[in-house]
């Protein structure tokens, strides 16, 4: 009991520092949450309302209906989820296979390889937009989602360095015993490690989902056609030159967020097995 009491103000204060925290990144969303439900008049209003006006009145998901159905947010919303589903799957495919290759197979220069793909994260995207965008010019993808999907089935050095980390933690004996029964090289693959990988794979899928539907730049760049607007493109249509409809924009937001809570929330378990289990080998 004592040893307890001795470390109560101790653990008091990391609670304290905890609860702050929390609440500091809590707070955004939660005021983006509450313009959501408020009439624009109330905005800005001195002192603010922490309570949203428009839950007490005839129509309060008014905000959410007019972005839904005027503003075409379910096409937006498609073309998104089309979007980072492909190019989710495209990368963890790639990665799975270069990590295991990197990971189990013997190959010429793997290490210089290797450091060459993983020195390509330190490159800010700003230095090869330019380039990329010409290349896709020339093949004629501009205003298409290829520029989008086809780039993700390039090997990334994030999910290629996870893979491979995975799939050295996971023991020798496994393929040779496949070896013995006569599998071959991608038998073993197939059969007997990536099923073992798969905590790995959705953690590299939920990532790379997360960073595809909230990607401004790409679809800024390659998207003219309105019917081929993402969710972030989405959004800029509230925000004009002088000013911008508030409570649209925080309604647009909170649903543009919600797919990304649900797929992180049913991904979650195996997005700290895979980080846990990349972890194991260095």
């Amino acid at each position: 009991m004592s040893d307890i009491l001795r470390r109560a103000p101790a653990l008091v204060a990391l609670y304290a520092v905890l609860l702050a925290y929390a609440a500091v990144t809590l707070m955004p969303f939660a005021w983006m949450l509450i313009t959501s439900f408020k009439e624009s008049r109330d905005v800005f209003r001195l002192p603010p309302s922490f309570v949203p006006t428009m839950l007490y009145g005839p129509e309060p998901f008014a905000n959410y209906t007019e972005v839904l159905t005027r503003y075409d947010f379910l096409l937006y919303f498609r073309n998104s989820f089309f979007v980072s589903t492909m190019a989710a799957l495209g990368q963890v495919a790639t990665c799975a296979l270069a990590g295991y290759a990197f990971a189990r197979m013997e190959l010429p220069g793997k290490t210089v390889i290797f450091a060459l793909i993983l020195a390509t994260a330190f490159v800010p995207t700003e230095v090869t937009i330019i380039p990329e965008f010409l290349l896709m010019r020339g093949l004629g993808w501009i205003d298409t989602f290829l520029p989008l999907i086809v780039p993700s089935f390039l090997v990334g050095s994030f999910g290629t360095f996870m893979l491979r980390e995975y799939f050295a933690s996971l023991p020798a004996e496994y393929g040779e015993a496949a070896r013995i029964d006569g599998a071959g090289p991608w038998r073993i693959f197939w059969r007997v490690y990536l099923p073992l990988a798969r905590p790995a794979l959705i953690s590299i899928f939920v990532i790379a989902f997360i960073n595809n539907w909230d990607e401004l730049l790409r679809p800024l760049l390659y998207l003219n056609s309105p019917e081929l607007r993402t969710v972030p493109l989405g959004l800029m249509r509230f925000v004009g030159e002088f000013e911008a409809e508030w409570t649209l924009l925080m309604a647009g937001s909170v649903a543009s967020t919600l797919p990304l809570i649900l797929i992180y929330v049913l991904g979650q378990k195996y997005v700290l097995q895979g980080f846990a289990g990349g972890g194991v080998k260095g």
